[in-house]
C-alpha cells in the first residue's frame, strides 16, 4: 500500500499538470482562437482625437439669426494605410481635386518630425457638407482617410459684415500665448463680434481616445471611451442690432462712403452699425475660394474692410456747435438770452478771419444752432478759453473747455464692445505749447489761434459713434450709457456688465439741454435740415459740413427723435457729399422714421429714391 506522502506527491503533481493544461488552452484560446484579443495585443499607441465644439449662433435683437454654424470636414490620412490600388480617379473626382494635388498632398518629408506614416495629418481641409456628402457614400473605399467634422460660420443676411466680424485659422502667435487654448488648425475670432466675444463663443473642444495598432490602425475606443471628455458648444449671443434697420441703412448708403451710426438713448444699445462700402460677409466663410476673396477685399481702393463706424477719424464741424454752447451756458460766459452779430464772416480789428453764411440775426442760443452761426461760435468758443487766464493765457480755459468735453466721452474711446475703436483727439493745451513752440519759434498762442475749434474744424477729430453718442446726450438732456452691441449671452444668465449699465454725467445742467433742444428742432423745422422732417415726429438736428482739402466736403447730421423721450440718436457721415443737409439729414430722417413707424411715408418716396439713386462712388476702372 503506497504511503500517505506517496499520495500528497501523486495529488501535487495532478494539480501542476492540471493547472499547466489549463494555462495552456487559455492561452491558445486568447492567441489563436480569439481574434480580438489579438487584435488587442497589438495596440501599441492610445490616439486622442479632437472633436470640435460648435460655435455659439449670433441673434439680433428680435431672435432673427445673424450668425449660424456651416458643417464643414476636414479629411485627414494615415499614410500607411492607403490601398495603393484604390481608384484614384475616382477619389479625386469625388473631391474636385486633380490628381497633382492627390501626389502633392501624400508628398511629405518623412524624416521631419512633424511627420509620421503611421499618424494622421491633413488631406483636404474646408470641404463643405454637399461636396462631403457625395464622397461619404464611398468612403469605405478608401483606407485610411477619415473625416473631421468642422464648423464654419454661415450668414443667411449679407448685412453687417464689419460689426459681426469673421473667424479664421490660427497663428503661432496666438498658439504661443500664455494660457492659450488654441492647437494648430484651431479656428479664433478675427474682427468684430467674433473677436470681441470669443473667449464665450468659442466653446471647448472635445477629446475622445481610441487605442491604435502599431500601423496606425483604429482598433477600439480606449476603455470603452470612459475617458472620453465631450466637446461644449460656444454660448449664443443676441445682439442689440435691428436687422431691419441694419439692412434699411446699408440700402440708403449704397454707391456712398461713410457711415451710420444709430443707439436707443435709454440704454446705449446699438440699433444699427453701418459703413461703406461694405461686403457680403459669406465672402469669408471659411472655404476654398477664402484667400481670393480676402485678397479682393484688401486690394479695393474704396477700402471695404475698413469700419469707418469706429475707425475712421473726422472733424465733427457744425455739430460741435450745441456742446461749445452748452459749455459756454454751464460755465457762465454765455447767457441762454445772448444775441451776437454777425456780418456774413466772424471779423477781429477790421479783419475777416472766419466766414459764415448769410442768416438772420441771431439773438440768442437756440437761433444761433438754427442758423449754424460761425460768428456766434467762435466767439462763444473763444470767451471760454479766455475766461479763466485771459487772453495771454489761455491754458487753463482750454483745460476747463477739455474737462467737459471728456465728460462727453470725446477724446478717448467710448469702450463698445468691438475691437480696434479708435478715440478720436483733442487738442490740449500741452499740445499748442508744443506745437507753438516748434512751428512758431516760440511764438505763445492764443484763443485767436485756435478759434476753427469753436466750429468743429482744426485739430478736432471724433468718430462716428461719439457724434451719435453726442446725439444720445443731448436727447437724454446730459447724461449716456457706453454704447455697446451684446443684450444677452445666452445660456448663462448674463447681465449686461456693469460699465454698459453705468450713467455717466457730462456735469452740465437740463435746463441748458433744454435750450439746445429748442434750437435743434429749430433746426429741422425751418433751418438747415428742412429734409430731415419726419410726419407726426419731431425730430432734433444739427446739421455740418466738414471741410475737406482732397476734394469735396463732408456731409454730416445729427440727431434725437422725437424730441421728448427719444427713442433713437443717429449720426450720419458720408463723405464728399457737400452740404451736411442736402444728403446726411435725409438719411437720418429715413433711419427716423423706420425705427419709429416701421415704414416711410408716401409723401416721402420720392426723397427715398433720390437717396438710393445717388451715385459718390469713383468709378473703377
Amino acid at each position: 500500500m503506497p504511503s500517505n506522502n506517496s499520495q500528497r506527491q501523486y495529488i501535487i503533481r495532478f494539480a501542476f499538470i492540471a493547472a499547466s493544461a489549463f494555462l495552456v488552452i487559455r492561452a491558445m484560446e486568447l492567441q489563436v482562437l480569439d481574434a480580438s484579443y489579438r487584435t488587442k495585443a497589438d495596440a501599441t499607441a492610445i490616439d486622442e482625437q479632437v472633436i470640435y465644439p460648435a460655435r455659439g449662433t449670433v441673434y439680433d435683437r428680435d431672435g432673427k439669426i445673424l450668425v449660424y454654424n456651416e458643417p464643414t470636414y476636414d479629411l485627414m490620412v494615415t499614410y500607411n494605410q492607403i490601398n495603393k490600388s484604390m481608384d484614384t480617379a475616382a477619389f479625386c473626382e469625388l473631391l474636385g481635386i486633380t490628381k497633382d494635388y492627390f501626389i502633392e498632398a501624400l508628398k511629405k518629408d518623412w524624416k521631419d518630425p512633424r511627420y509620421s506614416k503611421s499618424v494622421p495629418f491633413p488631406f483636404l481641409t474646408k470641404i463643405s457638407a454637399k461636396g462631403f456628402a457625395r464622397f461619404e457614400e464611398r468612403l469605405y473605399q478608401f483606407p485610411g482617410f477619415r473625416p473631421v467634422l468642422r464648423h464654419a460660420r454661415g450668414y443667411p443676411h449679407t448685412n453687417a459684415a464689419h460689426l459681426l466680424g469673421y473667424i479664421r485659422e490660427v497663428n503661432r502667435e496666438d498658439i504661443d500665448k500664455d494660457g492659450s487654448p488654441y492647437a494648430s488648425g484651431d479656428y479664433i475670432g478675427a474682427g468684430g463680434l467674433e473677436l470681441a466675444y470669443e473667449d464665450s463663443l468659442r466653446g471647448n473642444k472635445g477629446v475622445q481616445l481610441v487605442l491604435k495598432d502599431n500601423l496606425g490602425r483604429e482598433v477600439e475606443a480606449y476603455q470603452d471611451g470612459k475617458l472620453d471628455k465631450a466637446p461644449i458648444s460656444g454660448k449664443d449671443l443676441q445682439t442689440t442690432i435691428d436687422l431691419a434697420l441694419q439692412a434699411f441703412g446699408e440700402e440708403l448708403m449704397v454707391n456712398k462712403i461713410g457711415s451710420i451710426v444709430a443707439i436707443d438713448p435709454k440704454t446705449g444699445e446699438v440699433l444699427a452699425m453701418v459703413s461703406t462700402p461694405t461686403y457680403d460677409p459669406n465672402l469669408l466663410a471659411i472655404d476654398r475660394n477664402r484667400g481670393q476673396a480676402y485678397a479682393g477685399l484688401v486690394k479695393d481702393p474704396n477700402n471695404p474692410l475698413f469700419d469707418r463706424s469706429i475707425m475712421a477719424q473726422y472733424p465733427p464741424g457744425s455739430l460741435f456747435k450745441p456742446v461749445v454752447a452748452l459749455i459756454g451756458m454751464q460755465t457762465g460766459v454765455l447767457s441762454p438770452s445772448r444775441g451776437i452779430s454777425c456780418s456774413g464772416a466772424y471779423y477781429v480789428g477790421g479783419m475777416r478771419l472766419t466766414g459764415c453764411h448769410n442768416h438772420p440775426y441771431c439773438s440768442d442760443v437756440e437761433t444761433a444752432i438754427q442758423y449754424s452761426c460761425n460768428a456766434y461760435f467762435v466767439t462763444a468758443f473763444r470767451e471760454i478759453v479766455d475766461n479763466e487766464g485771459g487772453f495771454y493765457n489761455p491754458q487753463k480755459g482750454m483745460d476747463v473747455f477739455n474737462s467737459y468735453l471728456k465728460k462727453f466721452g470725446l477724446g478717448s474711446p467710448l469702450g463698445i464692445d468691438l475691437p480696434r475703436e479708435k478715440g478720436g483727439f483733442i487738442p490740449s493745451s500741452v499740445f499748442y505749447d508744443d506745437k507753438f513752440e516748434k512751428q512758431q519759434a516760440g511764438q505763445k498762442w492764443n484763443s485767436i489761434w485756435v478759434r476753427s475749434l469753436g466750429i468743429g474744424q482744426g485739430e478736432l477729430l471724433l468718430t462716428n459713434l461719439q457724434m451719435a453718442n453726442l446725439a444720445a446726450i443731448l436727447g437724454n438732456r446730459g447724461y449716456y450709457y457706453t454704447p455697446h452691441l451684446v443684450k444677452v449671452i445666452m445660456g448663462n444668465e448674463f447681465n449686461v456688465p456693469k460699465e454698459f449699465t453705468t450713467r455717466h454725467e457730462t456735469g452740465i445742467e437740463k435746463k441748458y439741454f433744454d435750450i439746445v433742444a429748442n434750437g435743434m428742432e429749430k433746426v429741422v423745422l425751418a433751418g438747415t435740415a428742412r429734409l430731415a422732417q419726419v410726419p407726426e415726429i419731431s425730430v432734433c438736428g444739427k446739421t455740418g459740413t466738414a471741410e475737406n482739402p482732397h476734394g469735396k466736403d463732408h456731409s454730416i447730421f445729427f440727431a434725437f427723435a422725437p424730441k421728448d423721450n427719444p427713442q433713437i440718436a443717429i449720426a450720419v457721415y458720408v463723405e464728399n457729399a457737400g452740404f451736411g443737409g442736402s444728403l446726411a439729414a435725409p438719411i437720418a430722417s429715413m433711419m427716423i422714421e423706420k425705427k419709429i413707424k416701421g415704414s416711410i411715408d408716401p409723401s416721402r418716396e420720392w426723397l427715398l429714391q433720390r437717396i438710393k439713386e445717388t451715385n459718390l462712388m469713383e468709378s473703377k476702372p
